[in-house]
């Protein structure tokens, strides 16, 4: 709950997710919906006002939200802050303190009133989508291997994107509760902005995160095979672990950037990630002892787009990824989620992800090339990767 929030009256009886959604979609407000990892707290937040884009995110100062920013930042895909007007813990709704009452009482008003789940669709954009073949791909795979050999750069992340139809009885609300069953280690997300669009996911990624005790946390987190019944069987390619091995040594550069000495690192390790399995390290900072006021926002600004969605050296592959991926990744390998609510700020690389359309899902997943890599072998890991949506799909 965020800080100072009320709740008074009518504020105080049990709501449904259904009918929080609803209502925001309804009454053209933004609205987010989370479950953190290994967490049974289903939690949302809706902003009543209609500004939503705003600036590069400041985490330290920023009001009680979930942002929600693009791989790249353009006239098209904006930073995006959902204020919390009104927070949902899963049972009950909460008012901010700064709240326009007028607006407040006007949704508890929609909430009485039935909502069709349909009418979700109407907040999704009309950008026209450009879709990446598996020879396009695999022909990016390919040269990004030739110009890594050319000492160009050391790695790139190629993605895609692949539409699939949307079941006749598909809910978004419906499909979060199905992931959040589904992906109990993951940040599980839906997120729709009235004139953006509807998004959600599954990711395994942390960013940059800041618990209630003042422990910063980030992952370097790289390679990737099919899940296997007892992790200790995993066996890792070098090419696996050279890749996982450049994540790390890009954030502990930040961390050099920064002058930041004193923090813990523990891996890499082995975790289970839906269907997958991924190598990780992971990063903290105690800032109670450590005195860097800022470095939530320090690193969010150094890390994105990070190593395990871009590539190294930065400039080069991200060069390289705008040249010749093919179409626009729009919010997908961007970052997501809460700041500043009672359990901190916690930022994830929005990965396993779709985009809703009026009939069809987006799906995007993306594959990290380096010297070692098989153009087919890259196309079959995102092919795996877009099974975590695919899933959810599917199981309707």
């Amino acid at each position: 709950m965020p800080k100072g929030a009320t709740m008074t009256g009518e504020q105080t009886q049990d709501y449904t997710l259904e009918q929080i959604v609803g209502a925001a979609i309804a009454g053209q407000k933004a609205v987010a919906v989370w479950r953190l990892p290994l967490s049974d707290e289903l939690q949302a937040c809706v902003q009543l006002g209609q500004q939503f884009t705003t600036g590069q995110p400041q985490l330290e100062t920023s009001p009680f939200g979930f942002f929600c920013c693009p791989f790249q930042v353009s006239a098209q895909d904006r930073n995006l802050f959902i204020k919390g007007d009104l927070y949902f813990d899963g049972k009950n709704l909460a008012s901010a303190p700064d709240a326009p009452q007028p607006q407040v009482q006007a949704f508890y008003t929609l909430l009485q009133e039935p909502q069709s789940m349909n009418s979700w669709h109407t907040s999704a954009n009309t950008v026209t989508h450009t879709f990446q073949t598996e020879a396009g791909f695999t022909s990016a795979v390919k040269m990004a291997v030739e110009r890594i050999k050319a000492e160009e750069m050391e790695k790139v992340v190629l993605s895609r994107n692949s539409r699939e139809p949307l079941p006749e009885n598909f809910s978004p609300v419906a499909a979060f509760r199905a992931m959040a069953a589904a992906y109990p280690r993951a940040f599980v997300s839906l997120v729709s902005v009235p004139g953006v669009g509807t998004w959600m996911g599954a990711s395994p990624e942390i960013l940059v995160s800041i618990n209630e005790q003042q422990v910063f946390h980030t992952v370097a987190l790289a390679g990737t095979q099919t899940a296997v019944e007892n992790m200790a069987d995993a066996i890792w390619r070098q090419k696996e672990i050279e890749e996982q091995a450049m994540v790390e040594r890009y954030i502990l550069s930040c961390f050099k950037k920064l002058r930041l000495r004193e923090y813990t690192e523990v891996g890499p390790r082995t975790i289970v990630a839906g269907n997958l399995m991924h190598l990780r390290t992971d990063f903290k900072v105690n800032l109670r002892e450590v005195h860097f006021p800022t470095l939530g926002t320090d690193m969010l600004e150094l890390l994105h787009p990070t190593s395990a969605v871009c590539g190294l050296p930065k400039e080069p592959a991200l060069a390289f990824i705008l040249a010749h991926e093919g179409y626009n990744r729009s919010y997908y390998s961007g970052f997501l989620g809460p700041v500043n609510g009672t359990g901190g700020s916690h930022l994830y690389v929005n990965l396993r992800c779709m985009q809703l359309l009026r009939h069809d899902a987006i799906l995007y997943a993306g594959a990290g090339v380096t010297e070692g890599s098989d153009p087919q072998k890259e196309w079959q890991e995102t092919q795996h990767k877009m099974q975590t949506m695919g899933k959810i799909l599917s199981d309707f």
